[in-house]
């Protein structure tokens, strides 16, 4: 059954990136304290074997020298605080590799499924959780009762791990009565470090069956209704009437710098009632002619107005324009297929200069071959 949102809305859809990302920014991940418990009873059982017997001789040279003191050395008043400090160092250099193994297993088991996070929102103070009316209703939840199920558990399963322990080591343990006392200590003291490491090793476990469920117990809680879904991506994407607004700024924000490319064309071609189209081209630094401008209605009647007041040449051409408008966009080459038409356009354009100069004879208007897959009849 899916959780349900403080409004009653059931939480059906899976978390998005922002929200995943929200919350662990917030201090929000899995986490299982099963896994830094097993991480550090692991390493502290694994340490005491490996580091014991070094460990213990240590501790003893420090108990053998300060419990004996030169006769020269009852007299100093500074020796008690010299001997100390010697012995804190000592005790020090030989607990380091034990602690630094235990701090390098509490960071590991702590960090393993959630990451390494630093985060402040996670200790900052919260009236919620000083609520007793949600507190009692977590110490009453479902979470409560397994975590109370799983306490049951690691102490039941920790038991039966001892008392088997027990079991095998009877007749080592009573054995040991009848060894030398030296010896009989470094019996009793691998004894005991291999049955606490065996115990460690019941943790695994524990920590094997909490992983999963804290893993899928985050994620639940981190699902959303379909209303904050709809929420966050007006809130990501924008509201519509808002994004409506940018667009309409960017469409004339495009119209303008379209309007001011127009005087640089070399022509504009139109269909008189719906569309224009201007085009320039240099063949210094153009391997086609480029389209500068186009527009429609409005638009068009705007661009043939600037294109009259600086003086660029209007034809009128509405096959060819309807064919250019719609397979060429502002700012790219003219396609390929109407490389002859815009070509018979520009080299119609200079003759129409030459006869108003008095060079030439009046040119006439040239029959345009556009392609048939090209043509457009609107």
């Amino acid at each position: 059954m899916a959780e349900e949102s403080d409004d009653g809305q059931e939480k059906t859809e899976e978390p998005t990136a922002r929200r995943l990302q929200k919350a662990r920014d917030e201090g929000q991940t899995a986490r299982s304290r099963e896994l830094g418990t097993m991480a550090v009873l692991l390493a502290g059982a694994g340490g005491l074997l490996m580091f014991g017997g070094s460990l213990g001789a240590a501790l003893e040279g420090i108990m053998r020298d300060s419990f004996v003191i030169e006769r020269a050395a009852i007299f100093d008043t500074r020796h008690m605080s010299v001997q100390l400090i010697q012995s804190a160092k000592e005790a020090a250099f030989a607990l380091a590799p034990f602690m630094i193994l235990l701090l390098v297993a509490a960071i590991a088991g702590s960090v393993a499924i959630g990451g390494l996070m630093v985060s402040g929102k996670a200790v900052a103070p919260k009236m919620s959780r000083m609520n007793p009316i949600k507190g009692l209703g977590r110490m009453f939840s479902m979470r409560s009762v397994v975590e109370l199920i799983k306490a049951i558990a690691k102490v039941g399963l920790v038991m039966v791990v001892a008392i088997l322990i027990l079991n095998l080591r009877t007749d080592d343990l009573l054995s040991i009565a009848e060894e030398p006392a030296v010896p009989a200590m470094v019996h009793v003291l691998w004894t005991l470090g291999w049955s606490f490491f065996l115990l460690s090793c019941a943790t695994i476990a524990i920590a094997a069956i909490d992983v999963p469920f804290q893993l899928y117990d985050h994620h639940k809680k981190l699902r959303m209704t379909k209303q904050e879904v709809k929420d966050e991506y007006k809130d990501t994407e924008g509201k519509p009437e808002v994004k409506g607004k940018i667009r309409q700024l960017q469409r004339e924000m495009a119209q303008r710098r379209m309007m001011q490319d127009v005087p640089q064309a070399d022509v504009v071609i139109t269909n008189p009632t719906h569309y224009a189209v201007a085009l320039q081209y240099d063949q210094n630094s153009m391997g086609a002619p480029v389209v500068v401008a186009k527009g429609a209605d409005q638009v068009a009647f705007k661009i043939m107005e600037i294109a009259r007041e600086h003086k660029v040449e209007v034809l009128r051409t509405p096959p060819l324009t309807r064919a250019v408008y719609h397979n060429t966009d502002v700012g790219q080459e003219i396609p390929d297929g109407l490389y002859m038409a815009i070509a018979q356009v520009l080299a119609y354009v200079f003759q129409l200069r030459q006869f108003r100069k008095g060079h030439a004879p009046k040119p006439g208007m040239p029959d345009f071959p556009i392609p048939p897959d090209m043509r457009r009849d609107l």
